[in-house]
């Protein structure tokens, strides 16, 4: 197993900023504060952006230990060697993309509101299963709500279990205590008026102590 599944805390989601040298300088403080992952996810750059601006990350994952998964895209995180990919419902089949990613790579799958489908990702190789919105999201206002007792219904599933969808300091504390391993935030950390307080409101859900 990758020891970097076992890791907790925030799982911080890069927002849409097409600016690379202000995308960096955000996703370092994010990373310095103490997230234990990110993910690359940009829906308004092309693919010759994205691809540049993965790399361009990647680096500063490696120099402080925290995962780089690539979000919708298996290929580009195999291109690039990042840790892994998640991939939504539209993003391809999981049993491909295990099958194509290197040994040791994470893929994670988003299951919504559906403890079937997240039994289904599990048997197909997913490494971690995401449910969510769990509360009303900016970045996805109509996405389908979920509830704490998929946290609690897939404990059994034996994965790391992510929570996302209009999550902040104010309200994370539940997700925890039902068993969420990673609280998946975009707005959260990169839209706060102070990120790397952000993130150390969200670590203390967890009472983990914070990156200084």
């Amino acid at each position: 197993m990758n020891p970097l599944l076992a890791r907790t805390g925030v799982y911080a989601i890069t927002p849409d900023d097409t600016d690379t040298a202000r995308l960096l300088a955000r996703v370092e403080t994010v990373l310095a504060a103490g997230a234990a992952w990110l993910q690359y996810r940009n829906k308004a750059a092309d693919p010759d952006l994205r691809e540049s601006q993965a790399r361009a990350i990647l680096p500063l994952c490696r120099r402080h230990g925290v995962a780089l998964i690539v979000n919708d895209d298996w290929r580009l995180a195999a291109a690039i060697g990042a840790d892994g990919a998640h991939l939504g419902e539209d993003d391809g089949e999981l049993a491909c993309a295990r099958a194509a990613l290197p040994a040791g790579a994470i893929l994670g799958a988003s299951c919504y509101a559906d403890l079937a489908l997240a039994r289904r990702a599990v048997a197909a190789g997913a490494d971690y299963i995401a449910f969510g919105a769990f509360f009303p999201s900016p970045t996805k206002p109509n996405a389908r709500r979920a509830g704490l007792d998929l946290l609690r219904d897939s404990a059994s599933l034996g994965v790391p279990r992510v929570a996302i969808g209009g999550i902040t300091p104010d309200n994370a504390r539940p997700l925890v205590e039902a068993g969420a391993d990673l609280l998946a935030v975009i707005s959260g950390v990169f839209d706060a008026a102070d990120p790397a307080t952000a993130v150390r409101r969200y670590l203390a859900c967890f009472d983990m102590p914070a990156s200084i």
